[in-house]
Order: structure tokens, then sequence, then C-alpha cells
């Protein structure tokens, strides 16, 4: 599977379970260390970790599992595909680490058509 196809499946499933301020950049002009980031705000600390079970969850049907979950008790879990790393947040901690500031300059990735297409597949 390609990594524009998890980032995809990631953010589908965030926004079926009601995530804040969805984002997707492409980071891989900036960074070797994956492609894609998805960002994502969730609304309490329970609420961080159903977005996170969410995205695996819907990541494992299609046959993909992390490489490695780092924050399962705190108010940023990070999920790295390695290709995609998808970080759920709560909305000090987004604040706090200002993720979308650091990578401002990568190109964001149109959620819209994204979730659009998604729904009429």
């Amino acid at each position: 599977m390609d990594s524009f196809e998890i980032v995809k499946i990631a953010a589908n499933a965030l926004n079926s379970k009601k995530a804040r301020d969805l984002n997707a950049v492409k980071v891989s002009d900036l960074t070797v260390l994956t492609e894609y980031f998805v960002i994502a705000t969730a609304t309490s600390s329970t609420h961080v970790r159903a977005l996170a079970d969410e995205v695996e969850a819907k990541l494992e049907e299609a046959g993909l599992r992390p490489h490695h979950i780092e924050g399962k008790t705190t108010g940023w879990i990070a999920l790295d595909y390695e290709s995609v790393i998808v970080h759920v947040f709560s909305r000090q901690d987004r604040e706090f680490y200002g993720l979308d500031k650091m990578w401002a300059d990568a190109p964001a990735v149109d959620l819209d058509e994204i979730l659009v297409e998604a729904l009429g597949d």
C-alpha cells in the first residue's frame, strides 16, 4: 500500500470519530523521517485514545500494523507507519508542540478531496 493510501485511511478514520483541526502535510522534501504527517486534535484524553485506536484499527483492517506507537498514556499519541506518522493531540499539547508551525513549509494535502473521495468509494 502506498503512503497516500495510508493518509487517506487515517484521515477518514480520524474524521469518522470527530477529530478536530484535521491536517495532513507532505514532508518528504523536508525530512528523511517520513513522507507524510497526519495531525489531529482531540477534545479529551479519552478522545485522544479513541482517535488513535480508530486509526490503528482501520489500518490493521487494510493489513498494516504500526512500526511503533508512542505516548499511549499522554496527550500526544504518535502512530508510526514508517512512510506516514499520525499525530493525535490534546488541544493543549498541539498548541505547545506546534508541529503545524514547525512544518508550515510542507505542502498541505487537500483533505476535503480525500474525505469526499473516500465517502464515494
